[in-house]
């Protein structure tokens, strides 16, 4: 098959773009690099740098593409608060685009990667896809309405949409970046170089944390799969890990006390979050694989090789 992949040179998207390559697919990348880092695509992969709302690229782009996965995003949740114009421009404008685009050119399937953070704060755990999000962010504003936009627009023009709620996904070659840097790759290099890993609350909020290789096997069994046309469907682990159980797991895997620091005067975001995975689990054939432990381990690992 040919694909393209936006946001296809970032953590998951450069992940899937390789994985997609070796199982002998043509794959197209674009990506604007302002987080993701070309050196790390196959080189079999035609790499574009450019932006998601540049329709006439994008026409270029989705010549004779079966299906698009629309990875480009910003994607920090407490960076939204202090830009969300640039949050709406790119993850709602750039969906826009991105539909206009491929109902130009006669695209007929989208894999959309959505977010857990749509669901905020709710009652009864693990959240389903039936809940109603309780939109906390303009970082969970920019998914839910680039969820509504794909499906919407696909329904009028007859394009298979699909959007995939990934939640708090880890794995090798996850960047650091200087601010707002994701949790599990910030307390890593923390334990690891003796600095302190400074929690937000008490550490009892919980997450559902998944490995990369298990969130790449839900997308690419998404691409083909019966039945999915304007679904929403929950990609998690499936089990609630609270950040103080996260820091012991670091603590077992790097073989070094972590230096805990409790920020209570700053909130450490919803209480609790964790995904039903039975939709998942019914129409992709999703199983995840890799639990946490064994997940930073593989982490380490990467890491260790790659330096």
């Amino acid at each position: 098959m040919r694909f393209l992949v936006t946001g296809g040179a970032g953590f998951l998207g450069s992940a899937l773009a390789n994985r997609l390559a070796s199982d002998g697919h043509e794959v197209r990348v674009l990506d604007d690099l302002s987080n993701g880092r070309q050196t790390q695509l196959h080189p079999a992969i035609a790499f574009t740098q450019g932006d998601v709302n540049d329709i006439p690229l994008l026409w270029s782009l989705l010549y004779d593409v079966d299906c698009v996965y629309h990875l480009a995003a910003r994607v920090s949740v407490a960076e939204s608060h202090l830009y969300p114009r640039d949050y709406n421009r790119v993850n709602v404008g750039g969906t826009v685009s991105l539909m206009e685009a491929m109902r130009d050119t006669g695209v007929k399937r989208v894999v959309f990667t959505s977010s857990g953070a749509i669901y905020g704060r709710q009652t009864q755990q693990p959240v389903h896809e039936e809940d109603m999000p309780n939109l906390d962010s303009p970082y969970a504003v920019s998914k839910w309405s680039a969820e509504r936009y794909i499906h919407t627009i696909g329904e009028l023009w007859q394009i298979e949409t699909v959007a995939l709620r990934i939640f708090n996904a880890y794995g090798p070659r996850q960047t650091l970046p200087a601010s707002h840097a994701p949790v599990v790759p910030r307390f890593l290099q923390q334990t690891l170089t003796g600095g302190s890993v400074v929690v937000f609350g008490d550490g009892s909020q919980t997450r559902d944390f998944i490995f990369v290789d298990d969130v790449i096997a839900a997308l690419v069994s998404a691409a083909t799969a019966r039945k999915v046309n304007r679904q929403i469907i929950n990609i998690g682990s499936g089990r609630e890990t609270s950040v103080n159980k996260l820091i012991d797991y670091i603590e077992k895997a790097t073989g070094q006390r972590a230096n805990r620091i409790y920020n209570r005067e700053k909130p450490g975001g919803v209480p609790r979050l964790a995904a039903d995975i039975s939709r998942a689990q019914q129409l992709l054939g999703f199983r995840p694989l890799t639990n946490l432990a064994a997940g930073l381990r593989l982490t380490l690992k990467e890491a260790n090789m790659t330096k």
